[in-house]
Formats: C-alpha cells, sequence, structure tokens
C-alpha cells in the first residue's frame, strides 16, 4: 500500500480517534484487505526505541513488497498505547475486533507485550513482537499466535553478563525497572551470574517512570559490587548513566551494565559518557554492506539510523507477508504455519527460523561503545567484541516451560 493512504490510529486515555494521513476518507472495513496493526509508544520514554521508527520501518516494508498480497490491499494503522496496559488491551480489542487488523506489531514495553499476545491467542490473530523483550513471551507465556523476533532478555543477559563474567567482575547489584521486561532481566542475568561464579549483592527496584535514580545509585554505590547492572531501557536508562558518572561511580572502581542499550541512548549520552559500555544487540548499521544499503534508506525517512527494534520491525513485516502469500490466505493459524517453516534470510538476520515457542532464532552479538578518538563521525558507536551463534544465544528448548515445546 502506498504512503499516501496509510491511517493512523491515536490513542486517547479512554477512546480512538482515527486519522487519515493523507486526508481522504478512511478505508471501510473489509476482509479483502491484509491489514497490520503498529501497537507502540509514540511520545513517552519508549518512544526513541520504538515510535515513529517503528511505523517508518513498518511502512518501508509494505511498500517494498508491491503494498499488495494475494490481490488485496496492505493497510497500515498504528495506536499510541502510552505504556498502559489497560489503553493497550482496549485499542488491541478494537484492533482485533473492529479494525478486522490481522497482525499487531512492535509492541514495546514487555507488560503490554504479555497481554496482547494473549489477546492473539484469544482472536485467532497475530502478534509479533519487537519493541519489548521479556523472555517470558517465548517461555512460561508463550502462544501459537505470537512470534518473539529481534531480541529477549535471555539473549541480553546471556551475552552483556558472560562477557563481563569473563573480565573478572563477580559481583553485581541491580538496579531493576519494576515491571515485566525489568523482572525478566534481572532473573535472566542473575542466572549467568551465578552459573559463572559471580554473586548478587543486592538489588532495587523502581518504578519504570522514576527519572531521577540518585537515590537507587547511591545504594548501589554502597554496596561496592563490582557491576551496577541497568536492568531497563530508555530515558530511565540514559538518566542513570548520566548520573553514575556524576557521583564518581566508574571513578570509584564499579563498571556499568547496560543490559539493553539501544543506539538512540549512545547518541544521546554521547561518548564521552558511554565509553566501555558494553551491550548485546541483534543488529548494528554499518555492520555489513546489506545492513549499511537499507539502513541509509532508512536514515533518509527519520534522520536517524536505524536499531534494532526497527530492523526488526521490517524484517518480520516482510516474513509475515511472505508467509501470507505462501500460504495463500490471511488466516493465522495457516500464516503462523509458513512463518515457522520459512528461513529468514535478509540484511537482518541470515538462516532465522521460528522454533515452536514462537522465538526467532539468530545471531546476536556483543559491541563494546568505542571512545570518541575511535569514532569516525556521527553513528559511529560501535566496535564489535563476540559474536553469540543463533543456536547458543537463545534459551534452549530443553530448558523451555513453554507448553508448545514437546519434550522427550
Amino acid at each position: 500500500m502506498k504512503a499516501g493512504i496509510h491511517q493512523t490510529l491515536i490513542a486517547a486515555a479512554a477512546a480512538a480517534l482515527f486519522v487519515n494521513h493523507a486526508g481522504a476518507q478512511t478505508a471501510a472495513v473489509s476482509d479483502d484487505v491484509v491489514k497490520i496493526g503498529v501497537l507502540t509508544d509514540m511520545s513517552g520514554q519508549f518512544s526513541h526505541e520504538s515510535g515513529e521508527g517503528s511505523v517508518t520501518a513498518i511502512k518501508m516494508a509494505v511498500e517494498d513488497f508491491g503494498g499488495k498480497v494475494l490481490g488485496k490491499p496492505i493497510q497500515v494503522v498504528v495506536a499510541d498505547h502510552q505504556n498502559k496496559p489497560d489503553t493497550a488491551s482496549t485499542l488491541a480489542r478494537r484492533f482485533y475486533d473492529v479494525e478486522k487488523v490481522d497482525m499487531i506489531a512492535n509492541l514495546i514495553n514487555s507488560s503490554i507485550a504479555l497481554g496482547v499476545s494473549q489477546l492473539a491467542k484469544e482472536k485467532n490473530r497475530i502478534a509479533i513482537i519487537n519493541g519489548s523483550g521479556s523472555s517470558r513471551l517465548t517461555n512460561d507465556a508463550c502462544t501459537p499466535n505470537s512470534i518473539h523476533y529481534a531480541y529477549d532478555t535471555y539473549a541480553l543477559a546471556k551475552g552483556t553478563g558472560s562477557a563481563m563474567l569473563k573480565a573478572g567482575l563477580k559481583s553485581w547489584y541491580f538496579l531493576t525497572a519494576d515491571y515485566a521486561f525489568g523482572h525478566a532481566l534481572e532473573a535472566d542475568t542473575t542466572a549467568v551470574v551465578k552459573s559463572l561464579g559471580g554473586e548478587v549483592i543486592g538489588s532495587t527496584r523502581y518504578p519504570p517512570e522514576t527519572f531521577d535514580q540518585s537515590s537507587f545509585l547511591l545504594k548501589a554505590q554502597a554496596s561496592k559490587a563490582k557491576v551496577v547492572a541497568l536492568a531497563g531501557s530508555g530515558t530511565v536508562l540514559v538518566n542513570a548513566v548520566k548520573s553514575a558518572q556524576e557521583f564518581g561511580i566508574l571513578k570509584g572502581g564499579q563498571e556499568l551494565a547496560g543490559l539493553l542499550v539501544w543506539i538512540t541512548d549512545i547518541k544521546s549520552m554521547g561518548l564521552d559518557l558511554a565509553q566501555g559500555l558494553v551491550l548485546t544487540n541483534a543488529f548494528y548499521w554499518d555492520r555489513d554492506d546489506e545492513a549499511r544499503a537499507w539502513s541509509k534508506r532508512f536514515y533518509e525517512r527519520m534522520k536517524r539510523v536505524p536499531h534494532m527494534g526497527d530492523a526488526g520491525d521490517y524484517s518480520s513485516t516482510m516474513h509475515y507477508l511472505a508467509a501470507v502469500k505462501a500460504a495463500g490466505t490471511d488466516e493465522a493459524k495457516a500464516v503462523m504455519s509458513k512463518m515457522r517453516e520459512l528461513p529468514i534470510n535478509d540484511f537482518f538476520a541470515k538462516n532465522g527460523r521460528i522454533r515452536e515457542d514462537g522465538r526467532m532464532v539468530h545471531d546476536m552479538y556483543v559491541y563494546e561503545v568505542k571512545k570518541p578518538s575511535e569514532s569516525k563521525g556521527e553513528w559511529d558507536y560501535y566496535k564489535l567484541r563476540e559474536v553469540i551463534p543463533g543456536d547458543q544465544a537463545f534459551r534452549p528448548l530443553k530448558d523451555s516451560a513453554c507448553p508448545l515445546v514437546k519434550k522427550d
């Protein structure tokens, strides 16, 4: 579908107002349309990791696919869930029941992703998660109608946790966002720390809307733990790194572990503050020629480079549409079957595959943030430390609590 007839759904607290980007009449709901709903954070603390970037990436995929599949036009509608699970549930139900949306995409905020994935199962529609990280989405909370695509907390913990423990940093203190994502990230990283002979001295949980972490950081500093692990994301993480520098945490011999760091976070911090941070990621714009080519197109629209959420939204949307075409229908069960059957080979992932638990398995990458003197220009932020093969990056099926996984 061409950009001029895309629709946008903007959420208000109690109701949804539909707006057509081109000002044309809103198309009537019809089964003769394949409709994708982008449910994301358009203006809150996670909007830099989702929002307009996710919408842009998904629209690019629709355009690149040709705007139609099975002879039907592809439409994109968008809603701002405002990081409120109740609002997100209302919007998702409206997407599925009223708008006849076939697939809901992005779903940043793990509490929201967990709820919507269950709703997708109830409604026999599809949910593809790129923004959120909780590994519960393919563990005990897995569904036959949802896919977790770009990354998860297990992979983040495996990459960053292992790298820091190998460097001899054995004692950890967590500053954890008090919602599903933070809880999962702390739990998964704790498991890695203990498995490699480390110890967790303590943890503090903070409300995700808290922007001043001074009191929490002082507790972490007083713990004398070698690693202060930031189990959160978005604006709060950026502020925490800035405050940690002000309090002299690094000068005192402690290290920061940003357990989920987006390249937009590095931009906000600047290399002076961010240099040396170790992070795990699914995608880097400068990784290879394919990544650079797609990233250049994305940059022309967004005036920033894409991160793993943007790249994952594009890749998963293309994979979804290819599965619709291969299945000869947009019926959820048939499409999910094809999505699991078809391999994923693009700029985002090579030989990617979707397991029965809904996990898209692909390589993950451990990076270190460059010093200012090492950077060759704007957005030249990362140097590669390690590639984690897909079969090692994500939770093994033998350890899964997903009821869809058949155990011998």
